[in-house]
């Protein structure tokens, strides 16, 4: 980490704890919904109380009966997806240390892919194969980042998609059996293993938990529609 670096992480824990000193010590758990038809992004509009734990801050909000949990993960955790190789230009984990990465375009293997701008996302919908992630990473004795900073928690409602902004939520609707919930993206992929090129092709891959509540966690992929979403403050 370089001196101008530190300087900019140090100042931004300073920040929380300036949040923290603020709000006080009690979590706020703020209420949201989805704006009647809409279908738009909702960037960041979260707007909750602040915890300063271990050195990460997080921000704790619902959504109907779903509760959300946003942590940044400590800057030497290891990648989720070891395959990014850069993120702007520069390697991902000095593209979160200076926030640029919402919609920053990302190399994988070699392949440059270019995220869509928050006004070109706010009308996305696609229909396709969704899968589910994780499970190497819930084994891991140290936990791990995703794509924005934040701490991937195979119990959370999070998604990784390869072009939508860090953070969006999306409202994902398993085709084959109707259910539907509302996830948080906050990290990249899926994209073709070595072991099955075809995976590249998913749409979304989302949490453990989320395939468990979409209703295909045994069965491992489903056709689903995605449709960014609108919050709105309760």
């Amino acid at each position: 980490m370089g001196p101008l670096s530190g300087i900019r992480y140090a100042w931004a824990i300073c920040l929380a704890c300036l949040c923290l000193f603020v709000v006080g010590c009690e979590i706020i758990t703020l209420p949201y919904h989805v704006t009647k038809d809409a279908v738009k992004t909702a960037v960041y509009v979260v707007k909750g109380g602040y915890e300063l734990t271990a050195g990460t801050t997080k921000v704790v909000y619902r959504i109907g009966t779903f509760t959300y949990k946003v942590v940044r993960a400590p800057l030497d955790w290891p990648l989720r997806n070891s395959s990014i190789e850069t993120i702007d230009g520069v390697s991902p984990h000095e593209a979160i240390r200076e926030g640029r990465v919402k919609t920053a375009p990302y190399t994988v293997k070699g392949k440059t892919y270019y995220p869509m701008s928050i006004e070109e996302a706010k009308t996305y919908q696609a229909t396709g194969l969704a899968s589910w992630y994780g499970y190497e990473t819930s084994r891991q004795k140290r936990g791990a980042m995703t794509a924005n900073g934040e701490v991937f928690d195979p119990e959370g409602l999070t998604a990784a998609h390869k072009f939508l902004p860090l953070p969006t939520h999306v409202k994902v609707t398993n085709l084959e059996n109707g259910r539907s919930v509302i996830l948080r993206v906050n990290d990249r992929g899926p994209f073709p293993s070595d072991r099955n090129a075809a995976s590249g092709e998913r749409i979304i891959d989302v949490s453990e938990r989320a395939s468990k509540v979409l209703g295909f966690h045994d069965k491992g992929v489903a056709k689903v529609r995605v449709e960014t979403i609108q919050l709105e403050k309760g």
